[in-house]
């Protein structure tokens, strides 16, 4: 009997010793696991955007280096917030199409990420967030805000803190806590985590109407997320499910096609 009692005493220290190792492990290579800033970076130039200019916007100690374009006259300019992966170059798509219906917009990387030099951190992020908010502030146009995925982090948080006509929100996540623990159950992600973007206390201080899109395929960020948020929303415009979209794929399937109508329905209620 004793020494069942020691093997038992044993294997359960081994396993508090390896539990301690597996958190300690995420504790110290979180932003590693919460970032993959690697990626190539496409050339302004080899894109179809004629119109656009390189910027290179002061941010803490350095500077955010992005693209920009003004909007056709009349239209507003889209703020766009990027992912948690690459480079903001990698999806020229959006904003070659934003420019063919005539809006502007200005999209860039976080520092940290490939053409902007930095550390990435929340703090950092919601700095350089806030500050490209400021910037484009300058120009006098109407400013529309769209984020997506951890970009709907600093957009809500940019959002919160200051005037924009709208927000669009694109694969949204409750804070990135819930979706450490909703993937790790066993781990106790909110006690350790560093980066969190509550995205469920900044959106309940966003005046602008709302939209939040989400799919029910995201195997990334589960689409509960989605509608979590969205019940949130002081000013809900429209919560869009797409049936079997992924994390990636509401692009291809359909949600431009969502927004140009929503930023209408806002620039007309200015």
């Amino acid at each position: 009997m004793k020494l069942l009692i020691r093997i038992v005493l044993v294997a359960a220290l081994v396993l508090v010793i390896a539990y301690a190792g597996v958190v300690g492990y995420m504790y110290v290579n979180q932003r590693a696991l919460q970032y993959d800033p690697a990626g190539p970076v496409t050339a302004l130039a080899d894109t179809t955007l004629r119109g656009a200019q390189t910027v290179a916007i002061p941010s803490g100690d350095g500077v955010i280096n992005g693209w920009y374009q003004a909007p056709a006259a009349g239209k507003p300019l889209i703020i766009y917030y990027k992912g948690n992966s690459g480079s903001f170059s990698e999806e020229h798509e959006r904003f070659e199409q934003f420019v063919a219906d005539g809006y502007g917009f200005l999209s860039f990387d976080y520092r940290g990420f490939p053409l902007s030099p930095g550390a990435i951190s929340q703090a950092g992020i919601l700095e350089d967030a806030t500050n490209a908010f400021d910037w484009a502030s300058q120009l006098g146009f109407p400013i529309l805000i769209w984020g997506r995925s951890l970009g709907t982090g600093p957009a809500s948080y940019v959002a919160s803190i200051r005037d924009a006509e709208a927000l669009l929100l694109e694969t949204p996540f409750l804070s990135a806590a819930t979706v450490g623990s909703e993937r790790y159950p066993y781990l106790p992600v909110a006690l350790v985590m560093q980066d969190q973007f509550p995205v469920s206390h900044w959106i309940v201080d966003v005046a602008e109407p709302v939209l939040v899109a989400h799919g029910t395929g995201d195997l990334t960020i589960d689409v509960s997320n989605g509608q979590r948020v969205y019940d949130l929303v002081p000013n809900k415009d429209e919560l869009w499910i797409e049936p079997g979209a992924g994390h990636g794929d509401l692009w291809d399937g359909g949600i431009w096609q969502r927004a140009k109508p929503f930023f209408g329905r806002a620039m007309a209620a200015r």
